[in-house]
């Protein structure tokens, strides 16, 4: 786990005062690790009843291995988590536990829940049944309905320290100029640092991302057009966000960089730019808008 000492010690005061609520929301960027954590704290909770350590709790290969009878792990089926999905979860909730002191769920990426989804889960996070504890992670809660934001404990999470990142790279020997890099890159966001650690060809497709954008940059209307057309002929929406991630990434890099040289005319540009990036995300991803004519209209801009 890298960083979010913080959220780390609030769970392990919660889990030791026996004071767990029975729904938390985990929520922050995606790939700083949400996920991974609410893991880890479910483990360490089938650890401490069993005053086991975690290394050798095989209740926790289980758990990693999403194989454990008392551990349930909901993720987007495409582009939504269906209600389908959530019955499914509340039977599984509704059984005795088999050998945990708790029935435990994640709900990764919450905000996908189809509004039918959320409404269904609204009495399990009232009134649970029996011990149960539900994770729900989300980079987007502005898109849960109120009703579920009032029955579960927000815990904030933010970018971690460029150092950590670097730190923990390094301990997997990795080159300190390559942990640098990665970190750098990162934003603060392990996920993405170790995604260049583990695929190779994730670098790759993220540097010719910004080598097109280098060459966007300054150039003219119809080869901005040209591009555009070009890139978004056989592409998914998947896609279109994770090059707009990159390229708001990129931008606050230079954003940084410009407080640094105190550069102000260049501050104002790359406000804007970023403030233009993150509302066509925005758009995209919360409205039932053309995503490529989102990105059309984006490119004119930059």
């Amino acid at each position: 786990m890298i960083g979010h000492q913080k959220q780390r010690q609030l769970l392990k005061v919660l889990s030791e005062s026996s004071r767990i609520p029975h729904g938390l929301l985990f929520s922050g960027q995606d790939q700083l690790g949400k996920k991974t954590l609410a893991i880890e704290f479910i483990k360490y909770l089938n650890c401490l009843s069993k005053k086991k350590p975690c290394q050798t709790c095989r209740s926790c290969q289980d758990i990693d291995k999403n194989n454990h009878p008392d551990f349930i792990l909901i993720e987007p089926d495409g582009k939504e988590i269906k209600i389908s999905q959530i019955r499914d979860l509340i039977w599984k909730l509704s059984l005795y536990s088999y050998s945990a002191p708790f029935k435990t769920a994640i709900i990764d990426n919450a905000h996908l829940m189809s509004r039918e989804a959320q409404n269904c889960l609204l009495k399990t996070l009232e009134e649970p049944k029996g011990k149960t504890l539900l994770v729900l992670t989300s980079s987007q809660d502005s898109r849960l309905m109120s009703t579920i934001l009032s029955r579960v404990q927000r815990i904030k999470f933010f970018p971690v320290k460029k150092q950590e990142i670097e730190k923990y790279l390094i301990g997997q020997k990795v080159s300190k100029h390559n942990a640098e890099y990665f970190a750098s890159l990162s934003c603060g966001r392990p996920g993405i640092a170790l995604s260049f650690l583990n695929d190779e060809k994730k670098l790759q497709k993220h540097e010719k991302i910004i080598a097109d954008l280098d060459k966007i940059n300054g150039s003219e209307l119809a080869f901005r057009f040209q591009y555009a057309k070009d890139l978004l002929q056989d592409i998914s929406n998947i896609e279109i966000m994770e090059i707009l991630d990159i390229w708001l990434r990129y931008f606050k890099r230079s954003f940084d960089n410009s407080i640094v040289n105190n550069d102000s005319e260049s501050l104002f540009k790359l406000k804007k730019t970023i403030s233009n990036i993150e509302n066509t995300s925005h758009l995209i991803s919360s409205f039932n808008i053309n995503p490529k004519l989102a990105f059309e209209i984006l490119l004119m801009e930059i």
